[in-house]
């Protein structure tokens, strides 16, 4: 347990330096204003564009729109970011040549993979509550936010397929040893829940719906209950990634 606190502050301290967390905390504080501004600035400037002698009826904005720019812009920039950022995770330490001397040392292979799958997480979430946060908080005070139900849930799932994400980073950068090879991993796992997603019957059970999904559970169209298989699919299948990653990494020629 030592040696895991150990690495894992080693990891920090490394995610410091290499400005992995700054950037992280960067651009997730900007999509957490952009989100509640945009959705507040936007019927002005289509009116502003608005052609003589067209006129077009503009709804007035409300919490609604903040938080659907919330769940279009993580998805689309905030994931996105995180997987570029992160992917070399593992596969820096083999091209450094940095883990020969961690393994000689007496650290547990095992230690590195779990201290870096924690540490990236934590990452992940606290870039991802600094954008809620402020979200939040600015759609409360333009509109309010008590007319938003199952608002926590839903953040919560799109918590949750960031961090299979970062799992399947991890086995990525296991199993190939270059960055571009575990993005490249992570991109086709994510392209296979994309074409997954076309099936119904394996609908409620794909990880993409906490991610895709998440202005249907605002909106009532639909229910808690309906993403608690893809919780519990996704749940396993980050275990399973980072336990994969594990035993290959035990094997792997450093």
């Amino acid at each position: 347990m030592k040696a895991y606190i150990t690495f894992t502050k080693k990891e920090f301290k490394e995610m410091v330096s290499t400005y992995r967390l700054w950037i992280m905390i960067a651009v997730f504080l900007l999509l957490g204003l952009i989100n509640p501004v945009t959705a507040k600035i936007t019927p002005e400037l289509l009116k502003n564009f608005q052609m003589e002698g067209v006129e077009i009826i503009i709804a007035e904005p409300g919490p609604m729109d903040s938080w659907m720019q919330f769940f279009r812009n993580i998805p689309q920039m905030g994931l996105v970011v995180l997987v570029i950022l992160f992917s070399g995770i593992v596969s820096n330490e083999f091209v450094q040549g940095t883990l020969v001397n961690m393994v000689t040392k007496g650290l547990s292979r095992k230690t590195i993979i779990l201290s870096k799958f924690t540490m990236t997480v934590v990452v992940w979430t606290g870039s991802y509550l600094i954008c809620y946060g402020v979200s939040y908080s600015y759609t409360e005070y333009f509109w309010g936010n008590s007319k938003i139900d199952n608002l926590n849930f839903s953040v919560f799932c799109l918590w949750a397929f960031g961090v299979i994400l970062i799992a399947s980073l991890i086995l990525g950068g296991v199993l190939f040893r270059k960055s571009y090879g575990s993005l490249l991993f992570t991109a086709g796992f994510a392209a296979i829940l994309f074409t997954l997603g076309i099936v119904p019957k394996l609908s409620k059970y794909n990880p993409i719906l906490l991610a895709s999904k998440n202005m249907s559970l605002l909106q009532h169209h639909m229910q808690v209950q309906d993403f608690i298989s893809s919780i519990m699919v996704t749940g396993v299948g980050t275990v399973l990634f980072v336990v994969a990653a594990v035993l290959l990494f035990n094997k792997k020629e450093l």
